[in-house]
């Protein structure tokens, strides 16, 4: 399986970024989606995870209210929907995978946040 993620970039304050990752590969119906990020001299934290069975979603605190997770199995392709940023949003943003058991990680996407 592999991850491949995009949609990263530089915004103001209050913008939006829509993130897209597309897995490749076979991918069972249970698996777990989701999207993770790291600041600068920060460990690696969790902002939306999505069941691919039931698009059952989850969301760190941070990102309630304002970031908008999806998926569309089709596709196998995972979105991350970003509103009304704020710079303690900047971060590399990596895409997960969890199926079978095995856990997949895309290369990451600089979104930074700044005026």
């Amino acid at each position: 399986v592999q991850l491949q993620a995009y949609g990263g970039g530089l915004v103001q304050p209050g913008g939006s970024l829509r993130l897209s990752c597309a897995a490749s590969g076979s991918i069972s119906s249970g698996a777990l989606m989701g999207w993770y990020r790291q600041a600068p001299g920060k460990q690696r934290e969790m902002v939306a995870t999505i069941t691919r069975r039931g698009g059952i979603t989850n969301y760190a605190d941070s990102a309630k209210g304002r970031f908008t997770i999806s998926r569309d199995n089709a596709k196998n392709t995972v979105y991350l929907q970003m509103n009304n940023l704020k710079p303690e949003d900047t971060a590399v943003y990596y895409c997960n995978l969890d199926t079978r058991g095995w856990v997949y990680w895309g290369q990451g996407t600089q979104v930074t946040v700044s005026s």
